[in-house]
């Protein structure tokens, strides 16, 4: 074993049965709450034939949750199945009015939701005097009360007293659970469900949940699962984002923004008919539209953030900024603000004449949720999470609501929130042969990383510069070639450096934060590095 990876295992503290998790230790599906109700009112669905609606949510844990729904209750026996999916900017999030009139017209008899409805009494409460059934399926918080559904299966509900990994499911490891219930109760044939783990990685992973526990099983067969997807849509999208290697970083970086950007720009109904579709033809055709959706998705969100970035000095402790960008795009600009100038920042554009809509986004100590209550005289509507949160503004109260939610911040006096942005290495070394071919072969065992199973970050203790080199088309990546102390060479490559790496003194001692990477040229294969930061030494 590679004396970096020992290490590294040791300080997290590692073992057996995280490098090689067994399937068979996953939670028992029926200790989450309203499992055996859920599962009974499916069953008596599917043996009187009624007409079931999946309805889901609009972001990638939506939409692998809708299609793996489907494929569990189709494998059930299920013969008359409809899919509907919230519109971002005319529904917003969670189950809409216009799930009503939908499911009135075409006779539903059973609504079961994926990745949301925990929060929709009201709509849930409409459905019962039509005499239509909901199961809810989510992961979201719960309020003091659960709608009055025939089953509410969330793991975040107060009575749940399954293992506490539950709590960390996605919406659709939550639809996964209920399909597990399903094979247990011999409705799907055994060992059927493994092939939806491809879905299950991509939603755990696009939607930011903890892969440990519960997670870090599902999420290390998913990978095995999603190497030898059965969905051509699947490989479709992979062969054209260029994914060679299934990897957190290429579900987080390439599948999912493109099965995001559907919903963004468009519709997320693209994204769930590739996922579900069974012809090559057709994947690559809706794999073409979500190529160029993302591309333009991608111009617009730079547009937008460099136009923010280029208007002033931002002196207050959160920005807020509007004007007239695309309303998808609006939480990913709030989010790259947060990392330019590590503050809270909210994002707006007019939607209506005279009518603002943004999202926010946070870290640390401002929790936004609690902020936009403060404010809450000055906004139409607003919620969220902690760190992440939707505001609508009239826009002649557009200026209250930026001095209501900076005084909330200067309220908090927080400190060091700095330290949120801080890089703090895994392991230190000052010999870069420790990095070898064979020490990113062992971190394979740890993936998919994320959230709580962190990429491992090296510390290379004040390396030589050779070489600073600016490349990509306008120069703004940079290549910095150093020499540890036993004369190894390492290529440490970093995207949008910040300008202060492309003047650094050779002579200064500085130490450099990396991710090794492989990469393969010609069939050779060689270490290299993604530069994550650099530090006075």
């Amino acid at each position: 074993m590679n004396k970096l990876f020992a290490q590294l295992l040791e300080k997290r503290h590692l073992k057996e049965d995280f490098l090689h998790p067994k399937y068979e230790d996953l939670a028992a599906p029926f200790l989450l709450p309203d499992m055996d109700k859920a599962t009974k009112r499916i069953k008596q669905a599917i043996d009187s034939q009624e007409k079931i609606l999946i309805y889901g949510d609009y972001d990638v844990d939506g939409v692998t949750a809708s299609a793996l729904m489907e494929q569990a209750l189709n494998l059930a026996g299920a013969k008359n199945i409809d899919i509907m999916l919230p519109d971002r900017f005319t529904d917003g999030y969670g189950m809409s009015p216009r799930l009503i009139e939908h499911a009135k017209k075409t006779n539903i008899s059973l609504v079961v939701t994926v990745d949301c409805g925990s929060h929709n009494h009201e709509v849930i409460d409409e459905l019962n005097t039509l005499g239509i059934d909901t199961i809810v399926t989510d992961h979201h918080e719960c309020a003091n009360t659960i709608p009055e559904a025939i089953a509410v299966v969330n793991p975040k509900r107060q009575d749940c007293t399954g293992p506490a990994a539950l709590r960390s499911l996605a919406g659709v490891g939550v639809a996964f659970k209920l399909a597990q219930a399903l094979v247990e109760q011999k409705t799907i044939p055994a060992g059927q469900e493994k092939w939806f783990l491809d879905l299950v990685l991509i939603g755990t992973i696009c939607d930011n949940m903890p892969l440990t526990g519960e997670n870090r099983i599902l999420g290390y067969y998913g990978v095995k699962v999603l190497e030898k997807t059965r969905r051509p849509g699947l490989r479709e999208l992979m062969r054209s984002a260029g994914v060679k290697h299934i990897t957190s970083e290429s579900i987080g970086f390439q599948i999912g923004p493109r099965l995001n950007a559907a919903g963004r720009l468009d519709t997320a109904e693209l994204s769930l008919q590739l996922l579900r579709t069974s012809s090559a033809t057709n994947a690559a055709t809706l794999s073409n539209k979500l190529e160029e959706l993302n591309k333009k998705r991608r111009i617009e969100q730079r547009i937008a953030t460099e136009e923010i970035i280029k208007r002033k000095k931002q002196t207050d402790p959160v920005i807020i900024e509007t004007g007239n960008w695309h309303e998808g795009i609006l939480g990913i600009v709030a989010g790259h603000l947060v990392e330019y100038y590590h503050k809270p920042a909210f994002v707006l554009t007019e939607i209506e004449n005279g009518i603002f809509k943004g999202s926010g986004r946070s870290f640390g100590g401002f929790n936004l949720a609690e902020a936009l209550n403060y404010a809450k005289d000055s906004i139409i509507n607003g919620g969220g999470h902690a760190g992440a949160a939707g505001v609508k503004v009239e826009q002649k109260n557009l200026y209250a609501f930026r001095e209501k939610i900076n005084e909330y911040y200067r309220s908090l006096h927080l400190a060091d929130q700095e330290i949120y942005f801080k890089t703090s290495a895994d392991l230190t070394t000052e010999n870069l042969k420790d990095l070898s071919l064979d020490f990113i072969e062992e971190l394979k065992l740890l993936e998919p990383f994320g959230v709580g199973n962190e990429e491992p970050i090296i510390c290379i203790k004040n390396p030589e510069i050779l070489e600073i080199k600016h490349i990509g088309d306008q120069g703004q990546h940079i290549r910095i070639d150093i020499k540890g102390k036993d004369g190894k060479i390492l290529k440490c490559i970093a995207f949008s450096a910040p300008e202060a790496w492309f003047n650094l003194d050779s002579y200064e001692p500085h130490d450099y934060m990396v991710k090794p990477i492989e990469n393969e040229w010609n069939g050779v294969r060689t270490v290299e590095a993604r530069l994550i930061d650099i530090t006075n030494t």
